[in-house]
This record gives structure tokens, C-alpha cells and sequence, in this order.
């Protein structure tokens, strides 16, 4: 558990293509982060999924297929199966796991894991690097009120979790089995609740992360609560439940930040997004429509994978991204998904500082970044 980081990035692991994207070579993605369907079983208060309306395209078993076998082609390294949909709900769910793997990419998921069938567990669990399951409150009543699934939805997904930790158990795995709590000030009261059933499951780790909220502020969220003497004291509280064997990590670098310290966005040709619909763009936070005409770069179930990434328009849109006529100060949401990546690589671009590869062992989970 001590080479599991989580609240920082994993890029300088990569030095050779960050090289080479410093030499103006178009890179593939080392990881891409992608939802199987649009569908999903819950209602989550919180839900950004709900801001990412777009054209929606059925991604089947060939798409998939298909897309998996380009995305190694063209050289990504791993693919997380979670985002704007839940990805349990798609038939293809376990076959996409295991081709993944097959094809040697490494493979996660993030599932609430309400539809994932229990006699499926022991045969995608030694595919996966991880499975994190979306989990934001300890106590059944304020599950319900948050999560807002079916009657049954806290049982089933406990059981799941429970499952996932006693075949790692029983097969020795090396995958790792986590929670992830997104946290509004709202659900503060469950933040110690959720660290103990955390560890009472047995799982290898508690992540508590902040809620991203649009450039409207849609959802409501009033990050400076986040700063608030009871909420960090409730985080570190927390944190004190950490042993050699289970972790509790706030995601302290978003939740205390004071906002960006970069104006472009340089993280996306590394860790990039597709929707459920099949929509690729640079990442979530543009998956609405209202971005289409300037974002939207194409759709994995009408055009081949390989093909959108050696377009002219994949590339027009990462240059615009990354170019002096685009702020993400203004024109982004809060705290992206490639925020950490972006101040990386910000420092490397505009700062001149070195590229090297950190000294000491590797990270778990190395290709997701």
C-alpha cells in the first residue's frame, strides 16, 4: 500500500513521451477513461453526468472491440472503464474487461456495482489493475437519500464489495479493491461512517475526493466550504484510520486548492475521455453539446478509433486547448480530471523544469495517471 498514489499524478514515470511531446510529436494517450453507455442503475445528487448531455450512439461489442484493439495500436497503455454512465449497464462489460487485458492494456472500472453479477467476479478480477467502487456515504438511510438506486441498491452493493475483497483474498490478486467518496460539505456526516465500513469490508483503500462542479457552478457546490475547520478536521479524523493494510487519502491537492496555477490545458493528449454515447472529446467537462462545434472531435461507433486519433481535427482541438486562445481559468470547470497532469506539465513547458523519472519504486497502477 505504500506504492499507491493517489493524489498525485504519475506522469513523470512517462518521461519518454513527455519527451516526446515536448519535441512537438503527436502522442498517444497513456490512459483513456470512457463510460460503456450513457445508461445508469442510480440518481447520485451529485451527478456531473447529468451537465454532459450529448448525441448519443450505442456502443456495441464490434465498436468496443474495435476501438480496444486501435487504442493498442496506436499505443495507449490503459483504459478505465468508468465515467458518464455506468459501465455494468452495457452487455459487453465483462467480454470488454477481458479483451482489454487480452490485447495487454492495463484495465480498471468504476462501478457503484449495483448490476455487476457475483459469479462474474472471479473471472474479470485478476484482468483488472483496480476496481473502484462509487460509494458516498456508511449509513443505509443517507445512501439512499445520496446515491438514490433501488430498495436494495446499498445491499447488492456491498455484496459485490465483499466478494471482490474475498476472491482477491483467496486468489492472492494484486488488484486493488478501493472506495471513492465524492464528498460535498452536505455529506460530511458520513465521512466517518464510510471510513469504517471502509475498513470493516477489508477493501485496500478509502479515496476522498471533492465534487467538480461546471463553469456555471450547475450543481451548486461552494468550494470554499471545503475550507471550513470542521470539514478538515473530519478529513484528518479520517486519515488516522489509515493501517499498513488499508488507506484513507483525502485528495487534499483539489480539496484545499485555491484554484488553477496554469491557463492551458496540456494534460488531455495524455489522459483523455469518451463518453457513453461513443463522443471522444478532450475530456468530460466538454462532453455537452453547447461544445460541440469547437470540441467535439468525433464518435467511436460511427469512425474507427485510430482514424479520429490521426485526424486533422483530433489535433486542431488539442492545439486549441493548449494555444493562447483558450483560458481554462474561464473557460473550464472546477478541478478537472487532467488538472494534476496540467500542472505538471505546465511547469515543464513554461517553467523549464526537468523532465526525470523519479527516484525510488514504482507506483501500483503506473499507466493510470
Amino acid at each position: 500500500m505504500e506504492r499507491l498514489v493517489l493524489d498525485k499524478q504519475k506522469l513523470e514515470w512517462h518521461k519518454e513521451r513527455v519527451d516526446a511531446w515536448l519535441r512537438g510529436e503527436r502522442v498517444a494517450p497513456i490512459e483513456i477513461e470512457m463510460a460503456l453507455t450513457r445508461s445508469c442503475t442510480y440518481k447520485c445528487v451529485y451527478c456531473y453526468g447529468q451537465l454532459q448531455t450529448n448525441d448519443i450512439w450505442k456502443i456495441t461489442w464490434p465498436v468496443i472491440k474495435s476501438f480496444l484493439e486501435d487504442a493498442k495500436e496506436v499505443g495507449v497503455k490503459s483504459v478505465n472503464f468508468t465515467g458518464d454512465g455506468e459501465s455494468s449497464c452495457s452487455p459487453s462489460y465483462y467480454k470488454a474487461i477481458l479483451y482489454a487485458k487480452e490485447l495487454g492494456l492495463d484495465v480498471a472500472t468504476g462501478t457503484n456495482g449495483y448490476l455487476i453479477k457475483l459469479d462474474k467476479i472471479k473471472e474479470i478480477l485478476p484482468a483488472l489493475t483496480y476496481i473502484r467502487f462509487n460509494i458516498s456515504a456508511g449509513e443505509e438511510t443517507r445512501y439512499q437519500e445520496i446515491h438514490r438506486g433501488n430498495g436494495d441498491s446499498y445491499t447488492k452493493a456491498l455484496a459485490t464489495i465483499q466478494t471482490c475483497v474475498s476472491i482477491k483474498r483467496q486468489l492472492g490478486l494484486d488488484t486493488t479493491v478501493g472506495l471513492q467518496m465524492v464528498l460535498t460539505p452536505s455529506f460530511l456526516d458520513q465521512v466517518i461512517p464510510l471510513t469504517k465500513l471502509g475498513r470493516d469490508l477489508g477493501v485496500d483503500y478509502l479515496v476522498i475526493k471533492h465534487c467538480s462542479d461546471d463553469e456555471f457552478g450547475t450543481l451548486g457546490i461552494k468550494y470554499t466550504e471545503y475550507l471550513e475547520e470542521n470539514l478538515l478536521a473530519t478529513l484528518k479524523e479520517a486519515e488516522s484510520y489509515s493501517t499498513d493494510n488499508y488507506k484513507v487519502i483525502p485528495r487534499w491537492s483539489k480539496i484545499l486548492s485555491s484554484g488553477k496555477s496554469y491557463s492551458k490545458c496540456y494534460g488531455a493528449p495524455f489522459i483523455m475521455q469518451i463518453s457513453g454515447s461513443g463522443l471522444v472529446a478532450p475530456c468530460g467537462m466538454l462532453f455537452n453539446d453547447r461544445y460541440k462545434e469547437r470540441f467535439h472531435i468525433g464518435n467511436i461507433a460511427k469512425t474507427r478509433f485510430k482514424d479520429i486519433f490521426n485526424s486533422d481535427r483530433y489535433w486542431e482541438v488539442m492545439d486549441y486547448i493548449a494555444s493562447e486562445d483558450f483560458d481554462v481559468k474561464t473557460q473550464c470547470g472546477s478541478l478537472c480530471l487532467q488538472h494534476l497532469c496540467n500542472e505538471y506539465l505546465y511547469q515543464v513547458k513554461e517553467k523549464g523544469l526537468e523532465v526525470k523519472i523519479p527516484e525510488g519504486e514504482v507506483p501500483k497502477h503506473i499507466n493510470f495517471i
